[in-house]
């Protein structure tokens, strides 16, 4: 994949939007924006929307530091990317909506699970301590899928604002 100039600067600015929402969303644990810029962000760039990710995924390991916790960072995010990827590119607009806004709860509700493996890896738990850390950490998963239903709500204005981006902001010339 080519990338312009542009869709550098873009994605570079993408990516680093996604990593300040997450800064201030902090003070609510599991409450984020993620999941929707990722949903957005891939019904509008497709394989490209894989670049504003990877910028979230290396601001968050060089301000946060590159450690154990931010390895299943390199693919958890992907999931989520694959998963629209395979959703129709048009659905009925009526449901259009409530699929986005599922999957990003989805994401959002499987995260522990997903996550999960990297951590038994990283310190050598064992099947069984890889089930008791994921059972542990539902309740928070149940707060981070909650949050992504209702915070997709944004889904498909973001995707609006970003298709308005592409179509008439960025004209040759101006």
């Amino acid at each position: 994949m080519k990338l312009t100039i542009r869709e550098i600067a873009v994605f570079g600015m993408l990516g680093a939007v996604m990593y300040v929402s997450k800064m201030i969303m902090e003070l609510v644990p599991n409450v984020h924006l993620l999941g929707v810029f990722i949903v957005a962000f891939t019904v509008v760039y497709r394989q490209k929307a894989l670049y504003p990710i990877y910028v979230y995924v290396f601001l968050n390991g060089l301000f946060s530091g590159f450690a154990a916790w931010w390895i299943p960072y390199l693919y958890i995010w992907t999931v989520l990317w694959a998963f629209v990827m395979v959703l129709p590119k048009k659905m009925p607009r009526k449901i259009e909506p409530l699929v986005y806004m599922a999957v990003c709860a989805a994401h959002g509700f499987l995260f522990g699970t997903l996550y999960a493996p990297a951590q038994a890896i990283i310190f050598g738990l064992s099947f069984q301590g890889m089930i008791a850390w994921i059972l542990a950490g539902l309740p928070w998963d149940f707060i981070h899928g909650v949050s992504n239903f209702f915070c997709g709500v944004l889904i498909l204005p973001l995707i609006s604002a970003l298709r308005f981006a592409e179509k008439n902001a960025w004209k040759s010339g101006e």
